[in-house]
């Protein structure tokens, strides 16, 4: 992955929120920002560090996969 698809500190982006999917274990949760044309996605036990940011499509494609069960547990 290159670095363009990274920023070294989440921090600097606003509007995060916990995802819908995101396992109800404290130490599992992912957060996700809106309002941005592709999606930042950080760990939300290290806010001020990197996140990785991914094309909105491939985003969404992936939220699909999770909602239909086609990733192991």
């Amino acid at each position: 992955m290159t670095t363009e698809h990274i920023t070294p500190q989440a921090s600097t982006l606003t509007g995060w929120r916990k995802s819908t999917y995101s396992g109800g274990d404290q130490d599992s949760c992912v957060e996700v920002a809106d309002g941005y044309a592709d999606v930042p996605v950080r760990d939300s036990k290290d806010p001020h560090g990197p996140a990785l940011i991914f094309p909105a499509d491939a985003w969404s494609a992936f939220v699909q996969d999770v909602k239909f069960g086609r990733f192991a547990t």
